[in-house]
This record gives structure tokens, sequence and C-alpha cells, in this order.
């Protein structure tokens, strides 16, 4: 039985843009915020990582505090009165967008995510066009060839914000640690950390991929994603072992262009290589797609009817010939409990042998 603590239940009064409302202890400004349907716009901020504050978008002003404050990374108070949306807020948050379009390009109709990115959505919510954009006389930095800490992912450093989630991800999602922020001033990329004594060294997760808000990472054999607008989403299980990681597939074009991570499902979220970057299969031109026999030397194509009772017969001519236990059985992990459950049924039950194993054990 759990217990709670009499801190967990001790409620917070505070005033919010002029309305009063309850918090919880422990929350953030921008906890309540949202719970009340009050908008602070974010960037480097996700409900999956601790707060970071980074980007500065959301701060807020706290009357009795001279300066504005992250909302994401403050904890609220008894008596708290919070400013979510004043002149010198809007300001801020402007210039703010200005100083990160000065290192990311300019270019959304170019882009991938176009329609489904988050700085992009800022950028139309706070009007800034190319105009905005002339009073600040910024060289770009050329970075030049940035290696990712894998080669299943390209880093674009252009295109990076430093909102460090991809940094984040890597320490409190996968558990590895091996990105860190390098350079200094207008410089700094985001770099795999060197070797250390632990011996910690990228997974190929690419849950700093799934983090990444401005699609600064890319899949490095990936194929164009197709735009927001053209691109159907189906939620469906991973194949590749019995876990039952949920994903989203996104089609566009008829094809599978990439992989999302999924909100529910015992993964929350997380996947493997595997699974987030393991679907070439789908529309390979050599996968089959309808069972086939050997015969006269040559492959034909036929129907599952056709191809049960061809198995079946042979099935019985070995066991006729050679015996129950000339035959064995391997499994797949990829198929549910209920499904390898009849599969060695039909070993044991109705072939007689007891020789069945599972892909699992190799």
């Amino acid at each position: 039985m759990v217990t709670l603590r009499t801190k967990e239940l001790r409620r917070i009064h505070l005033t919010l843009d002029g309305k009063p409302v309850l918090a919880r202890s422990g929350q953030t400004i921008l906890d309540v915020a949202r719970e009340n349907d009050v908008y602070i716009p974010t960037l480097c901020y996700s409900d999956k990582l601790r707060p970071l504050g980074t980007c500065r978008m959301c701060l807020v002003e706290i009357e009795g505090t001279a300066m504005p404050v992250t909302s994401c990374t403050t904890p609220v108070s008894e008596g708290m009165v919070v400013h979510t949306d004043t002149a010198n807020l809007d300001n801020l948050r402007r210039e703010n967008l200005k100083l990160i379009l000065t290192r990311h390009p300019y270019n959304c109709p170019s882009c991938d995510i176009n329609g489904a990115c988050e700085l992009q959505d800022l950028v139309y919510r706070y009007d800034i066009s190319h105009q905005d954009m002339h009073a600040y006389q910024i060289k770009p930095a050329d970075f030049g060839e940035t290696p990712w800490a894998t080669p299943l992912i390209t880093y674009h450093p252009r295109r990076c914000i430093l909102c460090g989630r991809c940094v984040s991800a890597c320490t409190e999602i996968a558990e590895v640690g091996v990105l860190a922020y390098k350079g200094r001033g207008s410089d700094t990329i985001i770099a795999s950390t060197e070797p250390n004594e632990f011996g910690r060294e990228c997974i190929s997760c690419g849950e700093c991929l799934a983090s990444c808000p401005v699609d600064a990472l890319v899949e490095a054999n990936g194929q164009p994603k197709g735009k927001a607008w053209e691109t159907k989403k189906v939620k469906t299980i991973c194949t590749y072992c019995g876990t039952g990681c949920e994903l989203i597939l996104n089609v566009s074009g008829n094809k599978v262009t990439h992989v999302s991570p999924s909100r529910g499902g015992v993964n929350q979220g997380a996947l493997c290589a595997k699974g987030r970057f393991g679907y070439d299969f789908i529309n390979h031109k050599d996968r089959l797609r309808s069972p086939m026999i050997r015969r006269d030397g040559y492959w034909e194509e036929v129907n599952w009817d056709v191809a049960l009772d061809y198995v079946a017969d042979k099935f019985a001519a070995i066991k006729q010939r050679e015996g129950a236990d000339a035959l064995a059985g391997l499994s797949s992990a990829r198929c549910t409990n209920e499904e390898n459950y009849l599969f060695q049924k039909l070993f044991r039950g109705v072939l007689g042998t007891n020789n069945v194993d599972h892909c699992a054990r190799l």
C-alpha cells in the first residue's frame, strides 16, 4: 500500500494572468499554466526531460521580482502573482527568436519538417520575417563537416539552435551520456564526448534524433520525409522482438519515410536502433509479398492455400519416411505469445516431436 506524504497533498494558491489558480507542491509555473490552458511558448522544453531553461522563450514576470524568469524551471510558491502575456515579454521573446534565427537558416519551404516544426510555429506566431533580421549584421559560422556520435545520424550545426534536448535525451532516456556542448559563442556545436574510463559509447538508439525540434539531426540514410500535410501517421507495434514497443510509421506516397516515437505502450516513446532505423525492409524491392514454391528450378508465386497444402504434404511425407524427430521448428520472437504457443502445439501435438526452439535463444 502506498502512503501519500503530506507535502504531496499541499495545495498552493497563486494568481496567473489575473486568475486565481491552485497548484501542487513541486510544480513549476509552466506546469500550472498548461494545466489551466494558459499558453507559454517553449522550444527547449520536453515533458520527457527535466527542464532546461536554455531557449529563454518561456519567460514570465513575477510581481516583486526584478527580472523575468524561465517558467519551466521556476517552482510555484504561495501567493505568487504571475504574468505570462505582457508587451515586455512579447518583445523579449521576439528578440530571442531573432537571435536564434541568426544561426538557423530561414528556408522553411525546403525543409523536411516544414509544417511540423516548433521553431517555425513560433516564428509565425510572433510574425518575424526576413526584414526583421536585417538589423543583425552577423556572418553565419562555417562549421564544416561535423560527425555525429553514430553514422546512422547526420548533424547539421547550421540548423542547430543549441536547445540541449538531444544532450538531455542521451543522458536521461538512453542513460548513455555521450553528447555535450563543444566550443564557445557562435562556434558552439553539439558533439560526442571523448571516450572515458567507463567506456561509454553511442548505442544508436536515436533518442537524440527524436528529441530535436528543428531537424538539425536527420537519418543519414533516410529518404525525404514528405511534408506534414502529405504524411499519414500509422500507429503500430515494432516487429523486431517480443517486447511490444509502440511506434508510429510516417507514410508519404504509400512509402514509409521514417519512424516516430509513440507516447504509449510499454516503451513510452523509447526505441532501440532496430525499431527506429530498421524500417527499410517494408518497401524493399526484394521483399516477398506472397508465398513462393520452387518448381522445376524456378520460383512460382502461389496463394496461401496452395502454399500451406504444399508444406503439410511435405511434413507428412518426411514424418512417414524418417519419423517425427526428423522434423524441427524454429519460432520467431516477432510473433505474439499466443502464436508461439500454437506453433509449439503444432509440433508437439500434431507432428509428434519436441524439436522446437525459439530465435530469442540465438
